[in-house]
């Protein structure tokens, strides 16, 4: 594991800083089961961690790595249920609350596929549950390649390549003192001196004032990353608890994007806008507005080397007081540029650092200490222009549903057909009228979509199906 996925693995020793995500597919009819369990192992032989579980280093000494579970079994992973009579989206968004809320057996890869039949109009849905060491929302798009089809019938696969299947599953043997030995030299990448000065500092910041001068800067720089505990800004989002609701809308990608180029900025502009527009309009609603609010947004770094998990957090102070909305737009269009600069040295990257050599209980108190400064969270993952297939369904809807880590809610967004998908995962104890604040966001789409010019097509429209050769290119486009 890199260091910032040992981290998200230590981190769910607290509850609240769980980093599981999921997505809804919403499909018009049941896949076919045989071929979706064929399509998995497929899947597995490509994406190795899709069959590997999670082997701690010896002494918890270094980051922990990814070895073959000689017990896979492809159907414990992609399972099917299905919802009770009427079968509506509410039922459907309630079960997969508990879906993603049940931990996973730390002992088995870390992911589930599962069909959900049953739903109104005879339609089903995949949900998709991954821990967020096996890859981010980037890389699970990537991983859709392998299971995805651009018909409802694309015939017999080709063979997979031995030498490509071997590459990617090829694990070294590691004995015992190699392994101890691996894991010494990830716990002293940085100078054994400065990581117990670091873990020192960290369990008693009285001591800064102690260490010595050679390696003062590096303890204090990281300190400095650290040590931003700003209070989030919300009077009403100030409370967390375990208790969960998901929500779901859609809005028009031309609508969104024309509005961005009219105003000067970017498709995530509008999305971010629209976010604090409608956290703002809440706080007003319920009588206690309030100026700004910190939200934190995920970037993406992926390369074509990057590993399952590639992106970084920005923090950024965004207004929410009473102002148009193209006031707010130009306002959070400046503030999202200097936070992208400043995304690289955030604090995930800060703690995760120095977290092999920080006792899990100091790791996991910095972290919610972090968390704490935060009101609510963003992503924005992009996805396909074409129609997609899966196991001889059609894919209709996308909704993912990103990790609350924390704060009082994640408003995630995914494109697909001309769509933007739009997931909120919210604490209920936090944000105690979660239909009001979904409607607010709503209307702030609606707003933000009056400034697309109208020659923009429709959401109806769609868009026109491209050739089978476009299943890789629209992947490319995303990146």
């Amino acid at each position: 594991m890199s260091d910032t996925e040992s981290l998200m693995w230590r981190l769910e020793k607290d509850p609240y800083l769980a980093s599981t995500f999921a997505n809804i597919t919403l499909l018009d009819r049941s896949p076919n089961m045989d071929t979706l369990y064929a399509r998995m192992e497929r899947a597995a032989l490509l994406f190795p961690r899709l069959r590997r579980r999670v082997q701690p280093a010896p002494g918890n000494l270094g980051n922990p790595t990814w070895v073959d579970d000689s017990t896979f079994d492809i159907r414990y992973h992609v399972r099917q249920i299905s919802l009770s009579a009427p079968g509506d989206m509410r039922q459907l968004l309630d079960l997969v609350t508990l879906l993603v809320a049940d931990p996973f057996d730390r002992s088995r890869p870390l992911w589930h596929f599962i069909i959900v039949d049953g739903l109104v109009g005879g339609r089903s849905a995949l949900v998709q549950k991954m821990h967020h060491t096996v890859t981010d929302g980037q890389g699970g798009v990537e991983l859709s390649l392998q299971y995805l089809d651009l018909q409802r019938d694309p015939g017999p696969l080709p063979a997979l390549d031995a030498d490509i299947v071997n590459a990617a599953n090829s694990i070294p043997h590691v004995d015992a003192t190699e392994a101890l030995r691996g894991a010494m030299s990830d716990s002293m990448r940085m100078p054994l001196a400065v990581l117990r000065q670091v873990r020192d500092v960290l369990s008693d910041p009285s001591l800064i004032g102690t260490i010595g001068s050679s390696t003062s800067a590096t303890v204090k720089s990281l300190m400095a990353q650290l040590s931003e505990t700003d209070s989030a800004r919300s009077p009403l989002w100030t409370t967390r608890s375990l208790r969960r609701r998901l929500e779901t809308t859609r809005v028009s990608y031309y609508d969104m994007r024309g509005a961005a180029k009219t105003l000067g900025g970017t498709l995530n502009t509008s999305f971010i806008t629209a976010a604090a527009h409608a956290a703002g309009a809440y706080h007003r609603q319920l009588g206690a507005p309030v100026e700004s609010l910190r939200s934190s947004m995920a970037i993406s770094t992926r390369t074509s080397e990057s590993g399952g998990n590639a992106f970084t957090l920005a923090r950024m102070l965004v207004p929410t007081g009473d102002m148009p909305i193209e006031e707010r737009f130009a306002a959070v269009n400046e503030i999202l540029n200097a936070a992208r600069t400043g995304a690289a040295s955030s604090s995930l990257e800060a703690i995760a650092t120095v977290s092999s050599v920080v006792p899990t209980s100091v790791i996991t108190r910095l972290a919610r200490s972090q968390a704490e400064t935060v009101d609510f969270a963003t992503s924005n993952v992009r996805g396909a222009g074409v129609p997609l297939y899966v196991a001889g369904a059609k894919l209709l809807e996308n909704y993912p549903v990103g990790p609350l880590g924390g704060v009082a809610f994640n408003v995630t967004l995914m494109s697909y057909m001309g769509s933007l998908d739009v997931g909120l995962n919210i604490d209920e104890a936090a944000v105690e009228s979660p239909t009001l604040l979904v409607d607010l966001l709503k209307q702030s789409f609606n707003e933000l979509a009056a400034f697309a010019p109208a020659s923009e097509p429709s959401h109806s429209s769609g868009s026109v199906v491209e050739p089978a050769a476009t299943k890789r290119r629209w992947w490319r486009r995303s990146q």
